[in-house]
């Protein structure tokens, strides 16, 4: 049943129904009666020999034209279709589906919630929970990560052990609940040149090739220009905030020269989305669970 803007729209999806239907029958009702239908041969012919009887349609399909119309009528009395009118048995795709949430809870619920009041730790070291997780994992988050949530460009790797926001049970829950706002601003005012030797020095710090006279000047500039009040004086990130460590040769978005001058440029957006209202606290933390175990061995 849809929900219209104004009383008229379903007063005119409801006379449109029921016109187009009765027009049928009326058309059926008209054939029926015809009596134009003689068996005989009609005068016009194609390609040399192709003629046309003049025969009276079949019962049996008349018949059938007539249950499908009675059929909708009997739907539309008891079902939603004619505007807002609910039917006589009241259904909605809403209620039907409240109720299969309602049936699918009370079966899996305290499946899912025995692992609720257990240490994430111990969560991934159990086999069962591991499957679970892993099944969660595939339905709600391959989409992004990856299958074997390896990640893609602009999507983190889980399955190693360099982490933006941190890598202990805590803050992998509060991820996956509360989702995540990763910004790198954009740097254009630095200019061309500076950019440039920012990103030789960026690439040095991972053992990259570069120009070393760049990476020199790129170093000064790292520090003099407000990188380090994100990713510190010596680059390995900072967890509060979500910068990302530029020593350890991970990279999200790509390690060229030319990709690091563009994020150094532009700067960068990613948004982890919250699922705690979609999917629940269970689900949550097993979820959580096996993303940790991803990275700490737990699956063992």
């Amino acid at each position: 049943m849809s929900d219209f803007t104004s009383g008229f729209w379903s007063a005119y999806v409801a006379v449109i129904t029921v016109v187009s239907i009765l027009a049928c029958a009326v058309l059926l009702w008209m054939n029926s009666r015809a009596a134009t239908a003689t068996g005989e041969v009609k005068p016009h012919v194609w390609d040399e020999t192709l003629q046309e009887y003049n025969h009276p349609l079949p019962r049996w399909w008349m018949g059938l034209f007539w249950i499908t119309i009675v059929f909708a009528l009997v739907f539309l009395a008891l079902y939603p279709g004619l505007g807002s009118n609910r039917g006589m048995f009241g259904w909605t795709e809403v209620n039907q589906y409240e109720e299969e949430i309602a049936q699918a809870k009370a079966k899996y619920d305290p499946i899912f919630n025995k692992f609720l009041q257990q240490d994430v730790k111990a969560v991934a070291a159990n086999s069962e929970a591991r499957q679970m997780g892993e099944r969660l994992f595939l339905t709600y988050c391959a989409q992004c990560h990856g299958s074997d949530a390896r990640g893609a460009k602009g999507f983190p790797n889980l399955a190693n052990d360099d982490w933006q926001w941190g890598g202990e049970p805590a803050p992998i829950e509060q991820t996956i609940a509360e989702g995540r706002m990763g910004v790198m601003p954009p740097h254009v005012q630095l200019g061309a040149e500076a950019i440039k030797d920012l990103a030789n020095y960026v690439r040095s710090l991972s053992g990259l090739p570069g120009d070393s006279l760049r990476a020199e000047r790129g170093k000064q500039s790292f520090q003099t220009a407000g990188c380090i009040a994100c990713h510190g004086p010596e680059a390995k990130g900072n967890f509060a905030m979500g910068a990302p460590n530029l020593t350890d040769k991970v990279w999200l978005y790509g390690s060229s020269e030319q990709t690091i001058i563009e994020t150094i440029t532009k700067g960068r957006q990613n948004r982890m989305p919250a699922h705690k209202e979609f999917l629940g606290d269970a689900k949550v933390h097993l979820l959580a669970a096996y993303v940790y175990g991803l990275s700490h061995g737990a699956a063992n």
